[in-house]
């Protein structure tokens, strides 16, 4: 089984911000393929299962609120009993422009707190991530950027990038992490 975990922010508040892409690029994907999400408290998180190739497929929205996602992470792996090298992270960047992504197999928190989270709470900095561009970001603290909602006039690109992302992660799960970086980054 495979774990493909998008991060953000419950609630209609928080919906349309910036750091709420990988929540975003979820809930395209299920409205274009037909799928929904179904509330797991236990595991702290909207939870939908799909077949993809042959394999399950779990998505994960973490209803955690961002700087705790790695507490939903963690419940999940072990609820599954999901490997580390099973699981992508999709998540908002502030240093990538809007309209990139970018994949990493591994690496730092960044100063994400999401990531920092589940670095934490996995013990490890050993995961896959694609990370959704939102900059650049203005010369405000990135703690108000990344909670702003974002503007009318980048809606078309958001959709765009949405839609390229999630072919991206469908080429991940044919290819693997390698394959998709050179194709994507």
């Amino acid at each position: 089984m495979k774990l493909i975990a998008g991060l953000g922010n419950i609630g209609d508040k928080y919906c349309m911000t910036r750091h709420n892409a990988g929540f975003m690029v979820l809930d395209r994907w299920a409205l274009t393929e037909g799928f929904s999400f179904k509330s797991e408290n236990k595991l702290k998180a909207y939870l939908s299962k799909i077949r993809y190739n042959g394999e399950d497929v779990l998505f994960a929205k973490p209803t955690t609120f961002m700087n705790l996602s790695g507490e939903a992470v963690r419940a999940i792996m072990d609820y599954y009993k999901i490997d580390l090298k099973d699981i992508l992270i999709i998540y908002d960047d502030i240093s990538l422009d809007l309209g990139r992504i970018r994949y990493r197999a591994n690496g730092s928190d960044g100063g994400h707190n999401g990531i920092k989270s589940i670095i934490k709470h996995t013990g490890s900095k050993d995961f896959a991530r694609l990370k959704i561009g939102i900059g650049p970001q203005p010369n405000i603290p990135s703690e108000n950027y990344v909670l702003q909602n974002f503007p009318k006039e980048q809606l078309d690109e958001l959709k765009e990038v949405l839609d390229r992302a999630i072919e991206s992660v469908k080429f991940y799960l044919d290819n693997g992490i390698e394959k998709t970086q050179n194709k994507y980054n």
